[in-house]
């Protein structure tokens, strides 16, 4: 995939992320935020499933539903531990 098409990919991923672990107080995160929690949670998602698969083959970074699955699956568990790390930062602590 071309640059342009990696955005666009990315953007829809991140939307579709944000929108499965939704929330009541889920904040609205921009366009640039989107696409970089897609293409970032694009290549957890690869990772963590060559990881598990144990698959040796190079990518040919080409679309398909199943990589835009494992896409989406790495944009939520992204978001999630993202959304984990800034709700333990709010959290008063328990020091004196």
């Amino acid at each position: 995939m071309g640059f342009v098409a990696w955005v666009i990919f990315g953007a829809i991923v991140g939307w579709v992320a944000n929108l499965v672990v939704g929330g009541r107080e889920r904040p609205r995160q921009g366009c640039l935020v989107s696409v970089l929690v897609g293409v970032v949670g694009a290549a957890l998602g690869g990772l963590v499933y060559r990881l598990a698969t144990r698959q040796t083959r190079t990518f040919d970074f080409g679309f398909d539903f199943p990589s835009f699955g494992v896409a989406i699956l790495g944009a939520v568990v992204l978001l999630a531990i993202l959304r984990l790390a800034r709700g333990l930062a709010r959290r008063p602590s328990d020091r004196w």
